[in-house]
């Protein structure tokens, strides 16, 4: 017989506790060990006033954060809300089950006021790469590098034309970070290509094609990591174009050597950084080898020769074309000794009209010119070395490998809901980008260094 508890009455006391409410292989558990936030706390101390009100707690304030961006909880209003219902993110912030759950606008003022200042979500995440480094999950010898798109919190609807310049109405703590990054090789100074539009409540973002469907506004969030288990070294936001993506690898690299003493043997990436000046910057600056294709427009599409069927001299410093001819830079002298290197950085080596003229080989070689000429970049030893590269095993493994930064961003669209920014300015994108990477860097912690589970007895 089904029974029926026919009256309510509830208890006078009750024996409750979280910790036990707690799972012993919940997500928050695992993460807890890995946050320590006792050196942040002496850092944002000159930052509160010795008088006055007791303040909310800054440790609850980032472990909300942390909560959020590790559940894809994108509203701060809403997590807000699940910390107050959730006894699981109770537990994980140290509010007990009575605890007054902070209103949502204090993030807001923390945000634009102490943490900015501090630098404190930055200094966080380099507290938990510091921890990952400790567990031994950081090998140090292979990096990988890509960017990727986030739309920005823009709306096309009320975009004006990139000439015109902003609206003289225009204004915000959005437009304030945009004037004062315009000399910032990542953001303003990045390209002297005007864009086509701008979006007035958030000008730093980019009007962008680049996923060859409708344009939007974005940025782009760059990601180094170390290959061996997809551990994030660093991040950096960007205007979402290809310049301001390299600035950045070369930012993160420099960094990660400053603050962690993290000199990587190889840098595996896409040919948006295989430019000569990049992989000239990585052999001879860094002495990194660069496991990048190279980006190279020398094959014509016409079919007739390449600059791959010229063979370069070191010692002569001239190029010989399949019929032996030779092409040098100049073909008589100069009282001024001229270096020939034009302002693209490339140097022209060109043929004789008299031996160009009767070859059996012009037509397929310069049937339109009178003579042949090739181009050579200054850097064109860096992209040699690259291009022997490619030919190795290594290679093809760090082909493979560079799919772990790649599955990074999808992970963070598709499970942390990073698709679209909800903060405004390159500061409220360097925010969300820098909460996102310590998030997925705390996940992983959890996944390699799981809690050891107790023997049972006997």
């Amino acid at each position: 017989m089904m029974g029926e508890r026919r009256v309510r009455q509830d208890a006078l006391f009750y024996e409750f506790s979280l910790e036990r409410h707690v799972p012993e292989r919940h997500l928050l558990r695992s993460i807890d060990r890995f946050v320590a936030l006792d050196g942040l706390r002496q850092e944002l101390a000159p930052f509160y006033s010795e008088m006055g009100r007791p303040s909310i707690d800054p440790e609850l304030l980032i472990r909300m954060l942390i909560v959020g961006y590790c559940f894809g909880i994108r509203s701060e209003r809403r997590l807000c809300e699940e910390v107050h219902l959730n006894l699981a993110y109770r537990w994980f912030c140290g509010l007990g089950l009575d605890g007054e759950v902070p209103d949502h606008s204090t993030f807001s003022k923390n945000r634009h006021g102490r943490f900015r200042d501090s630098d404190l979500l930055r200094r966080l995440f380099e507290t938990v790469l510091q921890r990952c480094i400790e567990e031994g999950l950081v090998g140090g010898e292979g990096f990988a590098i890509d960017a990727s798109l986030i739309a920005a919190e823009a709306s096309d609807r009320t975009r004006v034309e990139g000439t015109a310049g902003l609206p003289p109405d225009a204004a915000g703590r959005a437009v304030e970070e945009y004037l004062a990054v315009l000399d910032d090789a990542a953001f303003g100074a990045a390209t002297e290509v005007t864009p086509k539009f701008m979006a007035p409540a958030d000008p730093a973002a980019r009007w962008t094609a680049a996923h060859r469907g409708p344009a939007f506004f974005a940025y782009s969030v760059n990601y180094l990591i170390d290959v061996d288990n997809a551990i994030i070294v660093d991040v950096e936001a960007t205007t979402a174009i290809r310049q301001a993506e390299v600035t950045a690898a070369k930012r993160m690299i420099e960094r990660s050597l400053e603050g962690f003493a993290l000199d990587p043997v190889r840098l595996i990436g896409d040919t948006a950084y295989g430019s000569a000046e990049m992989l000239n910057w990585l052999v001879h600056d860094r002495g990194i080898e660069p496991h990048i294709p190279v980006f190279d427009k020398s094959q014509r599409p016409d079919g007739t020769f390449s600059r791959e069927d010229f063979a370069y001299d070191h010692v002569s410093d001239t190029y010989r074309c399949p019929a032996g001819k030779t092409l040098q830079r100049y073909r008589r002298r100069f009282t001024v000794p001229r270096s020939g290197v034009m302002k693209n950085n490339m140097i022209y080596y060109r043929a004789s009209k008299h031996d160009c003229g009767p070859c059996p080989f012009k037509s397929g070689c310069c049937p339109n010119e009178p003579a042949r000429k090739v181009q050579r970049s200054i850097h064109e030893g860096a992209r040699d070395l690259a291009r022997e590269i490619a030919k190795t095993e290594a290679y093809r493994t760090s082909r493979c490998q560079r799919k772990k930064v790649e599955m990074l961003f999808a992970h963070l669209k598709r499970i942390l809901k990073l698709d679209r920014l909800r903060l405004r300015g390159p500061n409220g994108a360097r925010d969300e980008f820098h909460l996102a990477a310590t998030a997925q860097n705390l996940r992983k912690l959890a996944k390699l260094m799981p809690i050891p589970m107790p023997m049972p007895a006997g």
